[in-house]
Parts: structure tokens; C-alpha cells; sequence
């Protein structure tokens, strides 16, 4: 947990390194399964060390990035990451968490989270009717998650749809998967 789950510390700042290597392919293809466009709000659950923040803002330069992540140490390697993304206003890093997102309601088109769901301290219904409380009617959320997460597949789709999502689907590639579904 001190590395990777909420990063504390010198480990949590070498876990920083290691996420932001391992966890950038999966983040790309799971924003290409999203099919982020320029003018997108996008938000990310857990951001890490901010790639997939990074990668998102170079994507949608006319649309806006937003996240949230419980570990300070982590906030402060994504804002270094991002930070001239943040001094335009196009990207908004918060310490925070999927429990009680920050944001107002239906305000993204598109929200993700790589390999943070299974460290989130309630991983069920609050968090991802948060989740759905943040998207704008038909906008998609993916959770991704890299083969060593952890994470079994199993239930996730159905989470999705008890929590009032449509369209429930997964998706696999050879270092990991992903859940995607449409808030309707």
C-alpha cells in the first residue's frame, strides 16, 4: 500500500516511477477504447503519477482534464507532470477521492480509472454511483486494469449495470482488460 495502493513516502515516490512506466500502455489503449476527442472533460480516479492525465490532456488540448487521488504523493509527481497543462486551466488535480468526488454533477463526457479501483476504500455502490453522478448523460467510464493488478473480471459488469449503467461490456488485450459502459 505504502508503493502502490496509497503511495507514501520514498517508496511511494518510486512506486510513482514504476506506475508511471508500467501503467502507461494500458492507460493509452483504455483512452483509445474511449475514443477521447478535443473538446472532451475527462476525469481519472486515481491518477497516479499523472501519464495517463498527461497523455488525456494531449488529446482533448481544447477540452479539459480533471482527477483525484488520496496519496499527496502522488498529486505532487501528477502537477509536476502536468504542469503546464495546469497553469493553462485545462487540467485540475485534487487530492481526493471516488467516495466524494469534487465535481459537480453531470460535468464529464468520458471517466476512467487504471488499476485503482481494487485500492479504493469502498470499491461498490458509492463510489461508482459518484462516478455516475460526475458523467453527463451518455458519456462512458472505463476501469482498466493491467494483468497484475489483482483484479478478477468477475462481477464488474454487473456492478455497472446495478449501479444504473447501460451498454456493459468488456474488453481484453494481451496485458490486461477493461469495463466500460454508458451512463444513459
Amino acid at each position: 500500500m505504502r508503493a502502490f495502493g496509497r503511495p507514501q513516502g520514498v517508496l511511494g515516490r518510486l512506486g510513482g516511477a514504476i506506475m508511471a512506466r508500467m501503467n502507461e500502455p494500458l492507460g493509452n489503449w483504455v483512452l483509445d477504447l474511449l475514443a477521447v476527442q478535443p473538446t472532451d472533460h475527462v476525469l481519472e480516479i486515481g491518477f497516479g503519477p499523472g501519464v495517463i492525465v498527461r497523455n488525456v490532456s494531449r488529446r482533448a488540448p481544447q477540452g479539459h482534464v480533471a482527477g483525484v487521488d488520496p496519496s499527496p504523493v502522488m498529486v505532487e509527481q501528477a502537477r509536476a507532470r502536468c504542469a503546464s497543462a495546469m497553469q493553462s486551466g485545462r487540467v485540475d488535480l485534487r487530492l481526493g477521492s471516488a467516495e466524494s468526488l469534487p465535481f459537480a454533477d453531470n460535468r464529464f463526457d468520458k471517466a476512467l480509472a487504471i488499476n485503482s479501483v481494487q485500492v479504493w476504500q469502498e470499491p461498490s455502490r458509492r463510489s461508482t454511483r459518484e462516478i455516475r453522478r460526475v458523467l453527463k448523460p451518455g458519456g462512458l467510464v472505463a476501469l482498466g486494469f493491467t494483468s497484475y493488478s489483482g483484479q478478477s473480471r468477475d462481477g464488474l459488469l454487473e456492478h455497472l449495470s446495478g449501479i444504473g449503467f447501460t451498454a456493459p461490456e468488456m474488453k481484453e488485450t494481451g496485458n490486461g482488460f477493461c469495463a466500460l459502459a454508458r451512463k444513459p
